[in-house]
């Protein structure tokens, strides 16, 4: 798109034969295109021609929905260079669906621009799919790596902490193991012991202060 509302935007051979530079179109996207176009009544006759493959009524008929058709794809898509490339793909099936084209049901307006948005949501579920797919692959790729190395992790972790605990004296141990790997309050801690429940507090607090300076002294 540039700074005078207009697009390049090349015309295709229906036949799928090469461009050509010649077939290069400045295409203007005022707001008077419509007004300037053939009427209802004319394009419909457009359409009819191109399916008899009549290309130079397929050119005209081009010439009329350019702007109109890379509109509707480009407010989807929201990229200029994918939404020429989209549009281009709208022409090649108006040229191909122009003998199914029913004027009572729609207008070529109406025809063209429903082709067109429906061109354009296809290729943004198409991007999305992809990029689904790559994530899954990318996931399953580093799952295994991952999940090893919190498994080890995790075992050096638990390695360490029986450790530290057996460094505990017995009665702190019990407290510990009670209440925080055991889920347990301190007053269910002291009921289970049979001790005061300030006892329980202090059995704790010294050996969490020990389990502290054991597990930092073994990194």
């Amino acid at each position: 798109m540039n700074t005078e509302g207009t697009f390049r935007f090349r015309r295709r051979n229906p036949n799928g034969g090469p461009q050509r530079t010649s077939d290069v179109l400045n295409v203007a996207t005022t707001s008077n295109q419509s007004a300037e176009g053939p009427t209802v009544d004319a394009a419909a006759a457009l359409v009819q021609r191109v399916a008899q493959g009549d290309e130079a009524s397929f050119a005209a008929l081009y010439d009329h929905l350019a702007a109109m058709v890379y509109g509707v794809v480009l407010r989807v898509l929201r990229d200029p260079a994918q939404s020429e490339e989209v549009a281009q793909e709208v022409f090649l099936e108006l040229w191909r669906s122009a003998t199914r084209f029913d004027r009572s049901k729609a207008s070529v307006r109406t025809w063209a621009s429903t082709v067109a948005h429906r061109r354009a949501v296809d290729r943004v579920r198409s991007e999305q799919a992809s990029r689904e797919r790559d994530d899954r692959e990318a996931a399953h790729v580093a799952t295994p790596a991952d999940t090893v190395g919190a498994e080890v992790e995790s075992s050096i972790d638990q390695l360490r902490v029986r450790k530290a605990l057996a460094a505990l004296t017995e009665s702190q141990r019990q407290a510990v193991e009670l209440a925080y790997f055991g889920g347990n309050t301190y007053r269910e801690v002291a009921a289970l012991l049979g001790v005061p429940e300030g006892t329980v507090k202090t059995r704790i607090r010294d050996g969490m202060i020990k389990l502290r300076d054991e597990l930092g002294g073994g990194e």
